[in-house]
């Protein structure tokens, strides 16, 4: 089941989200920047950064990467706070030539399609022979220390699954998983945060902060795929 994408209905939970993990990661280990180092290291003259929100690759990289970087995403309100350029457009009919980019990334993003072959195909599609691209997935087990308040359900590209679906489209994978204790909630309050930015009524997430003991380590469990043209 696709993630409902709430980005232009309510961007203010897409902004808690991304507060809320700034804050409470533990040391320096943010997904955008570990992105980052592997485009900086491989040699790229155009990046497109599929689902680019409002900005947090650009902002991961330094100030004149040594590659264009272009933004696509579908919601109008989250690409007025990109620094750009970007694009407003739907990751499964990308209005970019074959053969534009020489990487294609998509983090935690395909999770809101229905069928996330469709933008793979459309990825694949844009990038030059041996092109690369990088996409993430969360898996179902994400947060377990928050199952006895929140159960979500499973979506149409899950860490479980996301390989293969990669696969599918491009062939070979590479797979780079993580699962470990990577933020600590230290209270009721940024237990709710941490809730809603997970799409949990507000309402709801508060009444289940006060069920659950803090502080509160959260192990955080998902993968990192890179594959080839």
């Amino acid at each position: 089941m696709a993630v409902t994408r709430d980005y232009d209905a309510d961007p203010e939970r897409f902004r808690l989200a991304t507060r809320v993990t700034r804050k409470y990661l533990i040391g320096a280990r943010c997904l955008h920047g570990h992105i980052a180092s592997k485009l900086l290291h491989a040699g790229l003259s155009h990046v497109l950064d599929i689902g680019c929100g409002e900005g947090a690759l650009n902002e991961a990289l330094p100030g004149n990467p040594p590659f264009r970087l272009a933004g696509v995403d579908a919601s109008a309100t989250m690409l007025r706070a990109h620094p750009g350029p970007r694009v407003l457009a739907d990751a499964a009919r990308l209005p970019f030539r074959d053969e534009a980019f020489d990487a294609a990334v998509a983090v935690n993003m395909l999770w809101h399609l229905e069928e996330p072959r469709l933008a793979l195909r459309e990825a694949r599609r844009v990038l030059v022979p041996g092109g690369l691209l990088i996409v993430t997935a969360i898996c179902r087990t994400d947060s377990p220390e928050l199952a006895p308040v929140w159960h979500p359900e499973p979506t149409s590209f899950d860490a479980e699954d996301a390989p293969a679906q990669v696969c599918e489209v491009f062939g070979d994978v590479e797979v780079e998983r993580w699962d470990a204790p990577l933020m600590t909630l230290p209270d009721r309050t940024a237990v709710r945060d941490y809730l809603i930015a997970r799409q949990v009524p507000r309402a709801e997430a508060a009444e289940a902060a006060g069920r659950l003991r803090t502080p509160l380590p959260v192990t955080k469990r998902g993968a990192l795929i890179l594959a080839r043209r």
